[in-house]
């Protein structure tokens, strides 16, 4: 039985892309680098994985490598780097806003092109990851998931910023 479509599914990641581009948008350049936990374990503080424009890099590269449905032969765009996917690896270097937002709209056009040309067969897909599996249209509900939660992270920072 078939309940959503892809222009349903295009409409809800549309928003929540919006979401993640606004909050990067609006990020103060002094809150650029500033940790969003204060107890954040000291590993991931040493690493920047705590910094507002980590959790962006973090999103938008989770959501490429979900379009893209499999580790092997994925490759973010540069001059972005596969860090996130192997552990004890620290970014070579803080990403800018630009960047950051560029990266954003290819992911864009990215879903967009493949939600509206994903067939049935295409949807129940396998996915394999370290993680476990997961047929391609769930994982695309999961990503979707994904990037509102942290859209919805950086902008209660932002909200908690501004008082």
């Amino acid at each position: 039985m078939l309940i959503i479509d892809s222009e349903m599914l295009w409409r809800q990641y549309s928003v929540a892309i919006d979401s993640l581009r606004d909050a990067l948008r609006n990020c103060p350049d002094e809150l650029w680098e500033t940790p969003l936990w204060a107890d954040e374990p000291d590993q991931w503080v040493a690493k920047g994985f705590s910094k507002f424009w980590y959790l962006g890099y973090h999103t938008l590269f989770w959501l490429d490598l979900y379009l893209t449905g499999a580790e092997e032969g994925f490759m973010p765009p540069a001059p972005f780097d596969l860090v996130e996917m192997v552990s004890d690896e620290v970014l070579p270097r803080t990403y800018t806003r630009d960047e950051l937002l560029d990266y954003l709209e290819q992911c864009r056009q990215k879903y967009q092109e493949t939600i509206s040309t994903l067939t049935t067969e295409q949807a129940y897909r396998l996915c394999q990851f370290p993680w476990g599996e997961a047929p391609y249209g769930e994982l695309l509900l999961y990503t979707l998931r994904h990037v509102q939660e942290h859209a919805a992270h950086l902008s209660m920072f932002l909200g908690q910023q501004a008082r």
